[in-house]
């Protein structure tokens, strides 16, 4: 508990964790009433040409919750909040701030449990409000019509929703763990946002054999759990997704754990 009660305090008397949950905030709700917003227009669009007797060359977007929640507060809110994760450990390293945690908590496995614990349940209760949000927000502009998709009735809905959440506690927990390991903030930032966004899409280039290493990586897991696949033949359900990318974070996470307690401060 005291080991709580310090993480809480150092966490909670900076700035930045506010101004990352303002970021984040804007971020999920902002793109969730784009892509209602867009989609109202488009169909709209749509629909008078047709009444005017023009054969429109193009078929109206009707978005998911996919698109409504995982864009926004799945995609860059949660890594909003992994650059946040890992910040709380390289910060302290950068400013010698660990040698003191360090002599105060010699037990270092539990500074980074209750960092992650910390930060990964705020991630996970404010994905899955802001997932909400997200989601009957763009319903709300999309109008009956174009948010037809954004329904409890289509099958996968929840689990875009409290996947959001579940995703957003584990990328939280591989971003302290990447924190940990490589201690500068520059360089857990840029693996961190590099890895799921360009490194991962990138192994579509290489051909075969490129396709064949694609079912194996994380976060193409993690977007196969909430329910897209991107073209890509994996081995497994969503369930096994989720596994999968659970497996991975243990293994970040302990790595971490098992290089921070063999080597100096």
């Amino acid at each position: 508990m005291g080991v709580l009660a310090a993480e809480r305090i150092k966490i909670t008397s900076t700035k930045s964790p506010w101004w990352c949950t303002i970021a984040v905030v804007v971020l999920g709700l902002g793109l969730g009433a784009i892509v209602g917003f867009t989609s109202k227009l488009s169909l709209d669009s749509y629909n008078n040409d047709v009444a005017a007797g023009n054969t429109p060359d193009f078929d109206p977007y009707l978005p998911t919750v996919f698109d409504a929640v995982g864009s926004g507060v799945g995609g860059f809110g949660v890594m909003v909040l992994m650059i946040l994760a890992a910040l709380t450990v390289t910060s302290e390293y950068r400013f010698g701030v660990i040698r003191t945690t360090f002599q105060a908590i010699p037990n270092r496995t539990s500074v980074l449990a209750v960092k992650a614990l910390l930060i990964g349940v705020f991630g996970f209760v404010l994905s899955f409000v802001l997932g909400l949000g997200a989601f009957y927000l763009a319903k709300a502009l999309a109008g009956p019509d174009a948010g037809a998709m954004l329904s409890f009735d289509v099958d996968g809905t929840w689990r875009v929703i409290y996947g959001t959440a579940i995703l957003a506690f584990l990328q939280i927990v591989v971003a302290v763990g990447v924190g940990a390991l490589l201690r500068q903030s520059a360089g857990a930032i840029a693996l961190l946002l590099l890895w799921p966004l360009v490194v991962e899409n990138l192994f579509g280039l290489f051909g075969s054999v490129g396709r064949a290493i694609q079912p194996f990586l994380p976060w193409l897991n993690a977007s196969h759990f909430l329910g897209s696949d991107g073209g890509i033949d994996f081995h497994w359900g969503p369930i096994g997704s989720l596994i999968y990318f659970i497996g991975f974070t243990a293994i970040v996470f302990g790595l971490a754990v098992f290089v921070v307690n063999r080597r100096d401060a």
